[in-house]
């Protein structure tokens, strides 16, 4: 036989497509050529493949040898073709025979080891999607690969003894002296879990995938053990109580937030404990979340259940807040903060470009990234967090050292448009001395995670099932805001109206004082909000001028 054939995946940002490498051996001269739109790293595999192979004792013909990735049309990168490409390889020359039900994943090392891949996980989601029941992968993402349930699991650490399971002669094989004992049983499938919660939202997952390949989807996953640990303690802030408040209000309602003060008042540390405050993931948010994780470069042992959190530099490129890079375009820091927290300290010492880029994914909670190799699409349903000193010097009123020009060359980076888009503008006095020495712990995280998991729950009961399972005060969408039913009466609507001239609130501003109204409402326990709610709001959003 001189054809092979192997299945595997390739990844064009969250969505996975099927591949099958097919391996043919004819006349000419000796070599490997690679057809099917490869990069780089993908035409590199030559090299790799062959001396994977003959340091296991098993080389490839010399005769000429064409590999096609079919379908050729897609864009193909990376290294996790390898072990497609050996096995379809050897296929071709007779030495093995193949399984059609089995997909191949792995990275060869010139020794024969199999090295780990990132995003395993939406690509296995994406071979269950296709028919798939057996997977083989390196035995460092056997973890990972677990939890997609329904799927037979083989991991390897070494090629040479997936060769003898497919029927090489181990009389034949070999592998370094140093290597250790590579073949990992077969695991079992990965039983469902008792009540998935997410199955049945599985095709309603699918048809909303924005190419034809499999989409990530949390039908099924098997659950895992969370791989993001508990984070630091609100009780851990010394007074501070304006700057508690707005935390809570924004983790209740999925606000975005900016505070301003001066350096020390205690802006990071309130920024840090946010996700600490937030509900645990749903299972659709967990799957998600785990799947931009593994493309992240990141291990995966489990399921991401609390909320990810991100702090990139303020020196940080535009590419790598938003992807981008070499190629099909690469998750950044606002797609590895979604279904969590996207923290920018010293936010005015970011680019002005940096930061506007933010702007379309604020509003539509999902990042599409157009370059000359192809598209990616990643979701980016974050909330924002920024944190900013009064000014360059940081000194607070009448010692502030800064020339007026200085301090509006530092808060022009805020674009108007983009501090539009942030619900909270919060004040953040100095820490005072007497609260520090007395050292009054105030209310830890769960005490105050309790409470924004009522509001949470009174929101879901209020806007509906049919607003799908992210819906929040902050996410509803602003024709249900408006509605008949829904939309601010006597004198709520009084005091909005009142609020909206004096600080000339946009039309955006207005819609953004009426949902934190409607989180303060349901922080209390109310039906609607009411007079109060409405002045808490404004004094929320208006309190700090950051532009003065």
């Amino acid at each position: 036989m001189s054809l092979g054939s192997a299945a595997c995946v390739a990844l064009v940002g969250m969505n996975g497509y099927r591949v099958d490498v097919q391996a043919d051996l004819g006349g000419g001269l000796p070599g490997m050529i690679l057809l099917g739109l490869p990069d780089a790293s993908l035409q590199e595999a030559k090299d790799r493949v062959r001396s994977a192979a003959r340091n296991c004792g098993v080389a490839l013909s010399p005769r000429r040898l064409t590999v096609n990735l079919v379908p050729a049309g897609i864009p193909k990168k990376g290294t996790g073709f390898d072990l497609a490409i050996l096995v379809s390889s050897l296929q071709a020359d007779g030495v093995i025979r193949v399984p059609q039900d089995v997909v191949f994943l792995g990275e060869l090392s010139l020794d024969g080891q199999l090295r780990p891949l990132p995003g395993m996980l939406p690509s296995l989601l994406a071979a269950r999607h296709e028919g798939f029941t057996r997977c083989v992968v390196p035995a460092a993402n056997v973890a990972e690969a677990r939890l997609v349930p329904d799927l037979e699991v083989a991991g390897y650490q070494h090629v040479a003894d997936l060769l003898i399971d497919l029927g090489v002669d181990p009389a034949t094989v070999k592998r370094a002296a140093d290597m250790p004992d590579g073949v990992l049983p077969a695991e079992q499938p990965a039983a469902p879990s008792a009540a998935p919660p997410a199955r049945a939202a599985s095709s309603a997952a699918r048809a909303a995938a924005p190419h034809a390949g499999a989409a990530v989807s949390p039908a099924g996953v098997a659950d895992g053990r969370a791989v993001v640990p508990e984070g630091p303690d609100l009780a851990d802030v010394v007074g501070q109580p304006l700057g508690r408040h707005a935390l809570e209000v924004a983790a209740a309602g999925g606000h975005h937030l900016l505070l301003v003060g001066p350096p020390g008042a205690g802006k990071t540390m309130l920024a840090e404990r946010l996700p600490g405050i937030l509900p645990d993931l749903t299972p659709e948010e967990s799957v998600e979340a785990t799947c931009v994780y593994s493309l992240g470069r990141r291990p995966v042992t489990g399921l991401l259940t609390r909320p990810p959190f991100e702090a990139p530099h303020h020196s940080s490129s535009t590419a790598s807040l938003i992807g981008g890079g070499a190629g099909i375009p690469r998750p950044g820091a606002a797609s590895m903060a979604h279904t969590g927290v996207l923290f920018l300290d010293e936010a005015p010492e970011f680019g002005a470009k940096t930061l506007d880029s933010l702007r379309e994914p604020l509003e539509s909670g999902v990042l599409t990234l157009q370059r000359a190799a192809g598209s990616a699409r990643y979701p980016a349903r974050f909330q924002l967090l920024m944190a900013a000193n009064p000014c360059p010097c940081g000194k607070p009123g009448r010692a502030c050292e800064c020339a007026p020009m200085a301090r509006r060359r530092y808060w022009a980076r805020l674009s108007g448009p983009l501090l539009d888009r942030m619900d909270l503008l919060v004040q953040v006095p100095a820490a005072r001395t007497a609260e520090i020495v007395r050292g009054t712990r105030g209310e830890d995280s769960a005490t105050v995670r309790q409470r924004v998991m009522l509001a949470r729950r009174r929101q879901r009961d209020r806007w509906g099932s049919g607003q799908g399972p992210h819906v929040t005060n902050a996410t509803v969408p602003s024709g249900l805001l408006r509605s008949d039913r829904f939309r601010l009466k006597g004198d709520a609507a009084q005091t909005l109206h009142r609020a909206a001239e004096v600080h000339a609130l946009t039309g955006r501003g207005v819609d953004r004082v009426t949902r934190i109204a409607w989180t303060l409402a349901d922080l209390d326990g109310d039906a609607v909000p009411e007079t109060r709610h409405v002045q808490s709001a404004v004094m929320l959003r208006a309190r700090a001028q950051v532009t003065s």
